[in-house]
């Protein structure tokens, strides 16, 4: 993989309650990542930029939703997650990464 398409596969790292419970608990890191990525593709960018070992990655497909404003209506853009588990030990400090 080039390095283009490796900092284009993930996009962002997913912030929440439950995905920061997870990281803690189980050693899984949610990202959002591009609508045509592959599980391969999301192994080997994770392996590649965080220096890590991947055991398994799940990936989601979110549809967006329908929301109405007044008569018009509009759609909110389909989204892609990847669910990323860690080997034992090992850990993502999304603090020390520089923009």
């Amino acid at each position: 993989m080039n390095q283009e398409r490796m900092y284009s596969v993930i996009i962002a790292p997913h912030i929440s309650e439950k995905s920061a419970m997870q990281a803690e608990t189980t050693g899984q890191h949610t990202f959002k990542v591009a609508s045509d990525a592959t599980k391969l593709e999301v192994k080997n960018a994770v392996e590649k930029l965080f220096k890590v070992n991947v055991t398994s990655v799940r990936m989601i497909n979110n549809k967006g939703k329908v929301k109405r404003q007044g008569v018009r209506a509009g759609r909110r853009s389909d989204t892609r997650k990847a669910i990323v588990r860690l080997e034992e030990g090992q850990d993502i400090d999304y603090m020390g990464l520089e923009g």
